[in-house]
């Protein structure tokens, strides 16, 4: 069961004088806080066609820089959506 939250009159108020700019800005760090709490997520399995030159170059680099190469992916995936 999902506990119920309450919410003061006062932390209401200071609320609704919130402009648009704010809430986003909220929203977006709500967004990344629980994006990097989620780490250790359950990982899917999922089918992509990349060309092959790209994947072999990327896998070359990632080794070269001692790093797992589908972490790294993950990794780039975190960092762009972080960036929006």
């Amino acid at each position: 069961m999902k506990a119920l939250q309450f919410f003061s009159e006062e932390y209401l108020q200071q609320c609704q004088k919130l402009t648009p700019e704010d809430v986003i800005a909220f929203l977006d760090d709500f967004s990344k806080m629980h994006l990097e709490s989620k780490s250790e997520d359950k990982s899917i399995l999922i089918s992509i066609k990349i060309p092959e030159s790209l994947l072999h170059l990327f896998r070359q680099k990632a080794e070269l820089n001692r790093l797992k190469y589908q972490t790294q992916i993950k990794k780039l995936m975190r960092d762009w959506i972080s960036v929006s």
